[in-house]
């Protein structure tokens, strides 16, 4: 089963799936019972099927057929090339391929002056107004294609403008561009270009990363050290009748084989074997010499033989367009589709089926906990108002005055709790810190400072050290803290629990430690990029200036998902609280007017009871449907998204 087969099978499960959530929520919301700590995990879950983004990325020397590939792979349907694939240079800067439902279809292209200023990637992705915005007509197939060509679009600057721009340096002369005749030096004209259209694979969650030659690459580190190792899987060409070059190898040594990555989730493409058809030899005799290329490319790459594919984009796009099934199967495409689809997509549906039945699970135990108060309070009632059969005004009376006692003391101990939530407060508050953007920029000052020194940067080595070292600390602290936290709280819950017949249970608590292990692929990779011929860069003010945005805001990643995490878990012991709060004043109020219209009319003591014993056969029937409902969640969670598809 090809690629696109298996991602538009995994979108139809996410769609489902997404959909089954929002009828629970709305069941829920139906019988009271979609609560503070509900709808946040309710929320959690349907943010985790909406944002699951599959990222790959096509990483190439000029050349090479990359962007032919992608049109082959994703747009054959338009019946033309949609990405610019021609003789030379195409595609010139880094090109996200998506789709965002609540913006329109279009080509947003940041300039390539916004080097010059201090904000990074993700920094710009904020500020809509600075890039430039082209409507694109996904009807219209040639309007399509001619403005996604703005993407090879370049410039020509002075030699000093190339320089503070980062594709001119004076120390590394075999790299620099050739200059034309006036002098000038020919530059990508944008930094960064997102292009947003609603093709089904990216309706699906595909995201296509189209990046430039080494040059480029290079030139943004927060490219090499950011979104590639975000992509789920990379695709890398190269060109079967040249095999391995110097600049293939420089590009896979240095951006594409640090020691954090995992080489599975590289496929390694021979593009063009179409040039390797040859009328004087038999198809045996060429398919030998593919096998031998392919032999040699996975022993120079050190990758596994099955890694490496040999096909023709240009022929596949072709036998796409005209329905042409043996030229397809020629091209070898077919089996490069099949490859993402089984590597990529099942290891992705592990990873989300995992997530989600957890979620399920935690919801699940969060509803009934809230069945469970009021199932018992109803059994508490119905016995109170059955102690009254036959007793006297007085007894009635005394009963309510009883009730009305027990209220008081237990609205007293609202100062009880408030104690209990200034603590927790206090202690969270000072977790928030260690994970805060200030203690993170504190943390890493000494080495901003390491990597703007001018020239040679000896001890940046060192610096990086011991930043992570510090940052390492910093959460080892914080784990510490949740850790104590938990304590209290279930300390503090198991004594309310006694003390006011609650059923507060402690929520899963932060598992802070797995950021350790993010941070630590964060340090591999820029020790990693420091190391392989990059000091001449490193001692240039505007690389390491792009350095240290691109480090930072990778970093800030990392902590605001911890901190996100953090605030989950926090809702999740406080809403419990408020819940059972709540429930306790409703059964209060319910228990006083119950034995108030007793007091009034002798004769509804009866009445009384056959509601509240009505009230708990639709508790019953609530629990049972809930039970039903969640575990027919965890079934489609669990479940292979394929299968699902067909259901």
């Amino acid at each position: 089963m090809s690629f696109n087969q298996e991602l538009d099978r995994h979108g139809v499960w996410r769609k489902d799936f997404a959909a089954r959530l929002q009828n629970l929520a709305e069941w829920l919301s139906g019988r009271d019972l979609l609560g503070v700590g509900v709808r946040e995990r309710l929320d959690h879950l349907r943010a985790q099927l909406k944002n699951d983004k599959i990222m790959v990325a096509f990483v190439a020397e000029f050349s090479r057929g990359k962007s032919e590939l992608i049109n082959a792979m994703f747009f054959a349907d338009y019946g033309r090339r949609i990405m610019p694939a021609s003789v030379g240079r195409t595609t010139m800067c880094p090109t996200e391929i998506a789709y965002e439902p609540q913006e329109p279809p279009c080509l947003r292209l940041l300039p390539i002056e916004s080097r010059l200023q201090a904000q990074s990637l993700l920094d710009w992705r904020q500020v809509p107004q600075k890039w430039e915005q082209v409507t694109l007509d996904v009807h219209d197939p040639e309007q399509l294609a001619l403005a996604i060509q703005k993407v090879a679009e370049v410039r020509r600057v002075s030699q000093q403008q190339a320089a503070a721009l980062g594709f001119w340096h004076e120390e590394q002369p075999e790299d620099n561009p050739l200059p034309g005749p006036d002098g000038l030096i020919e530059v990508p004209k944008w930094r960064h270009a997102l292009i947003n259209i609603a093709h089904p694979l990216l309706k699906q969650g595909l995201v296509i990363l189209d990046t430039p030659g080494l040059n480029a690459i290079g030139a943004e580190p927060e490219l090499t050290i950011s979104l590639l190792p975000q992509a789920q899987a990379v695709v890398f060409i190269l060109a079967a009748d040249t095999g391995v070059t110097k600049s293939d190898l420089t590009v896979w040594r240095q951006h594409l084989v640090a020691p954090d990555q995992v080489r599975e989730s590289r496929l390694v493409v021979l593009n063009k074997i179409d040039t390797l058809w040859d009328d004087l030899r038999t198809p045996a005799q060429v398919q030998a010499q593919i096998a031998a290329q392919r032999s040699d490319v996975a022993a120079v790459l050190g990758v596994s033989a099955p890694q490496v594919l040999a096909v023709s984009a240009q022929k596949g796009l072709l036998a796409k367009i005209n329905h042409d099934p043996e030229l397809l199967a020629a091209s070898h495409l077919l089996e490069l589709e099949a490859a993402l689809g089984v590597g990529l997509l099942s290891h992705r549906r592990e990873i989300l089926r995992s997530s989600t039945a957890l979620g399920i699970d935690a919801l699940r135990r969060e509803i009934s906990r809230l069945v469970h108060i009021r199932a018992r309070d109803l059994i508490e009632q119905v016995q109170e108002l059955e102690s009254l059969r036959g007793k006297n005004t007085s007894a009635i009376r005394q009963m309510r005055l009883r009730i009305e006692q027990e209220q008081a003391h237990f609205d007293a101990s609202a100062a009880k709790i408030q104690a209990l939530r200034s603590v927790h407060l206090r202690l969270l508050n000072e977790l928030l810190v260690l994970l805060g953007a200030t203690h993170l920029k504190t943390e890493a000052q000494k080495l901003v400072v390491a990597l703007r020194q001018p020239g040679i940067k000896f001890g940046v080595k060192r610096a990086y050290a011991e930043t992570f070292e510090r940052l390492g600390a910093g959460l080892v602290r914080a784990n510490e803290l949740a850790i104590e936290i938990q304590s209290m709280l279930e300390g503090s819950f198991k004594g309310l629990n006694a003390e006011y017949g609650f059923s507060l249970q402690v929520p899963t608590p932060p598992q802070l430690m797995q950021y350790q292990h993010d941070l630590q692929k964060i340090e591999t990779s820029h020790v990693h990029y420091l190391g392989l011929g990059n000091t001449l860069r490193l001692a240039r003010t505007d690389f390491t200036e792009r350095l240290t945005r691109a480090l930072m805001s990778r970093l800030r990643v990392v902590y605001d998902t911890a901190l996100n995490e953090l605030d989950i878990w926090n809702k999740s012991a406080s809403s419990q609280i408020d819940a059972q709060l709540r429930e306790r004043r409703r059964h209060f109020s319910r228990r006083i007017e119950a034995v108030a219209r007793i007091q009034h009319a002798a004769g509804d003591l009866d009445g009384r009871i056959r509601e509240l014993e009505q009230h708990q056969a639709e508790l019953h029937l609530v629990d049972a449907q809930l039970t039903e409902l969640t575990e027919q969640l965890m079934s489609d969670a669990q479940e292979a998204p394929a299968d699902a598809a067909l259901a």
